[in-house]
């Protein structure tokens, strides 16, 4: 067992080993995989100190087989296998093929399997496309943005809510190339295709586009109280004065081109001048011919992860890993076994967030589903809308959008009988929330999702049936091509099952790294490519992995280390408490002490000691229901 240990440890005098183990992969063609009936034998073989009929032997060749059983049976194997050794190390299967094709090239077969299938559905501004139009404008949007003088690798940004304009040039700058900048947690390759959080203002968008280098910048003139073009000129004002795509910035220097969406404005294109241009054969031809240059491990997408300090860093993903990423959502969903009616994926989450654009548009785009925007942001009523207008049968969200629909005071008047499942993700979701969704809104094949937009995003998954079960707590088992360990924080060695430690990630979803800081990227990834997801988590012995919080929020009062999400979880069940934050404050016996800064419910009232003795006194259940029955008068 040490000896598995040292092999999967981040421990610098184990690298040697690594890359041992590296060159085995190299020679069966699974780079960054380490397939179990590899890894196996190169467990056995001379000096590894393990015998064939060894427990451990044993039991992975018995994994294997079973595997291969449920291979031939032709089902996709839904689980990873089993931890081995009481360590916690795990490996998705490897049964489904990776893809080795661009984002164009999926949208093209795509088009080509079901062209008169509805493809995307934008409720709010009454657009709907088959697979075969979708294709033909996004073909004509790619060519016209290298019309105007964008090339490969060039990178453009998407500034604005969801909308049609940002699902197209997502698309268009896939096909082209270029790189879409997302100021949020993804990336891709090709031409960087930059998209800009909306509630991002001057100095965000400034330090972004200057990061990345941003040619070109796409927006609407405004939404809501936010007003794209005028933020611009805080930063930009020779925009005003110059000629369409011959901007000249001093302070964004690389910024050549800005394109409005819906309205005529100073010194910018219209969008729909662009994709005209673009239906000339001669762009594209130029298309095409750009089309044969792309490679599925380009960049795509660049997407700025906010951290708690420094400054924002843009994660760069590549063509390879969110299509494979988004095929395996997919195929976790069971979407290739789902008929039409029941593919229609309502998405109420934002695209400039990497589960919008990959577990949305991507997965769409690879699985011949319907896509349907519900609204620009986030609005509970208008989901409702579309999943009864639309007769949607898959639904997106995060807890709290859940919460909000779940909670709208007409939801009765809505018809959902369409609904079977969908994906819930992005924080902690309780047992309770996840039965409510599935009894309340009929979605009986919930999935519960785990990632970071650093692993393109989706790196867990968990099933509607071990979401309810004793399992709700986690956030599954990992998904395929994919490796997950636990690692001890002081140490680095791997941790022993359902011990705390950081969870680490490696396999085919991990990005390509942070945008012009290599520095960065090493301390993230190392030269195992192990990235370090800065997240505390244990693994039980199923591989069921329970996220307990992030490493550096960790408290270590008296060499004891504590974990502030499972205090708040506590803190949770008090009747009074509305919302509660714990941090560490210096201390100068303990090193460090618990702080707890809780908000009560509007009208409570309680005290420090009262709320002290509530932690020092035994947590009894039925006291609690009890006195929350009472509280809210049920």
């Amino acid at each position: 067992m040490l000896r598995v240990g040292r092999l999967c440890a981040r421990s610098p005098g184990v690298l040697g080993a690594r890359v041992g183990l590296s060159r085995v992969w190299q020679e069966v063609g699974l780079w960054g995989v380490r397939p179990l009936r590899v890894l196996a034998p190169r467990l056995q073989a001379p000096g590894t100190e393990w015998k064939l009929g060894s427990r451990l032997g044993k039991r992975t060749f018995s994994l294997i087989k079973d595997r291969k059983s449920a291979s031939s049976s032709g089902e996709m194997d839904r689980t990873a296998t089993l931890p081995v050794g009481g360590l916690s190390y795990v490996q998705g299967h490897t049964t489904l093929h990776l893809i080795n094709k661009t984002v164009g090239q999926c949208l093209d077969a795509t088009a080509q399997r079901v062209p008169d299938r509805e493809a995307l559905v934008v409720h709010h501004e009454n657009i709907r496309l088959t697979f075969a139009q979708l294709k033909e404008e996004v073909d004509k949007a790619a060519s016209g943005l290298l019309s105007i003088g964008l090339c490969k690798g060039d990178r453009l940004g998407m500034w604005g809510p969801n909308s049609y304009a940002w699902v197209l040039m997502q698309l268009a700058t896939a096909q082209a190339g270029i790189i879409l900048l997302v100021l949020s947690p993804e990336a891709h390759q090709g031409s960087l295709k930059v998209s800009v959080n909306p509630a991002y203002q001057a100095m965000e968008v400034e330090y972004a586009l200057r990061k990345v280098g941003c040619k070109a910048l796409v927006f609407p003139r405004q939404f809501k109280t936010q007003h794209y073009y005028n933020i611009l000129k805080q930063i930009c004002p020779e925009v005003e004065k110059a000629q369409p795509g011959d901007l000249k910035s001093q302070r964004l220097p690389d910024l050549t081109t800005v394109i409005s969406v819906d309205a005529p404005l100073p010194g910018t294109l219209l969008l729909d001048e662009v994709v005209a241009a673009g239906s000339q054969e001669q762009n594209l031809a130029r298309l095409r011919l750009t089309q044969q240059l792309l490679s599925c491990h380009d960049p795509i997408n660049i997407q700025f992860t906010s951290g708690t300090t420094g400054s924002p860093k843009g994660a760069t993903l590549s063509h390879y890993n969110i299509v494979n990423n988004s095929n395996m959502i997919g195929e976790r969903l069971r979407l290739h076994q789902k008929p039409p009616d029941k593919s229609r994926v309502v998405l109420p989450n934002p695209l400039y967030h990497c589960l919008g654009s990959v577990g949305g548009t991507m997965v769409s785009l690879m699985h011949g589903v319907t896509l349907i925007l519900s609204s620009p942001v986030f609005d509970g009523k208008k989901a409702l809308e579309a999943i009864s207008r639309e007769r949607g049968s898959l639904l997106y969200g995060t807890p709290t959008m859940f919460v909000d629909i779940l909670n709208q005071p007409d939801f009765s008047s809505y018809d959902i009988s369409a609904m079977c499942g969908g994906v819930i993700g992005g924080s902690p979701a309780s047992p309770e929330l996840i039965r409510a969704i599935i009894n309340k809104l009929n979605m009986k094949e919930l999935v519960v999702v785990y990632g970071s937009t650093e692993n393109s995003p989706v790196t867990f998954m968990n099933f509607t049936e071990d979401a309810v079960a004793q399992k709700a707590e986690s956030v599954g088992r990992v998904m395929p091509h994919t490796e997950a360990q636990i690692v001890n924080v002081g140490t680095g060695t791997l941790a022993e099952l359902n011990t705390p430690g950081e969870l680490c990630i490696r396999g085919y979803c991990v990005m390509l790294g942070y945008w012009g800081e290599p520095w960065k990227t090493e301390e993230a990834t190392g030269q195992d490519k192990w990235y370090q997801t800065g997240d505390i988590a244990m693994m039980d012995e199923q591989g069921f992995c329970k996220i307990l919080g992030r490493s550096k929020d960790m408290i270590i009062r008296g060499g004891e280390n504590i974990y502030p999400a499972e205090l708040e979880n506590f803190f949770h069940t008090h009747p009074q408490v509305q919302e509660v934050q714990v941090v560490g404050v210096k201390d100068d016996r303990m090193g460090e002490e618990i702080c707890a800064c809780i908000q009560l419910k509007k009208g409570e009232k309680t005290t420090a000691e009262e709320i002290k003795a509530f932690c020092k006194g035994k947590v009894q259940k039925f006291k609690l229901r009890e006195q929350m029955e009472q509280h809210l008068n049920l």
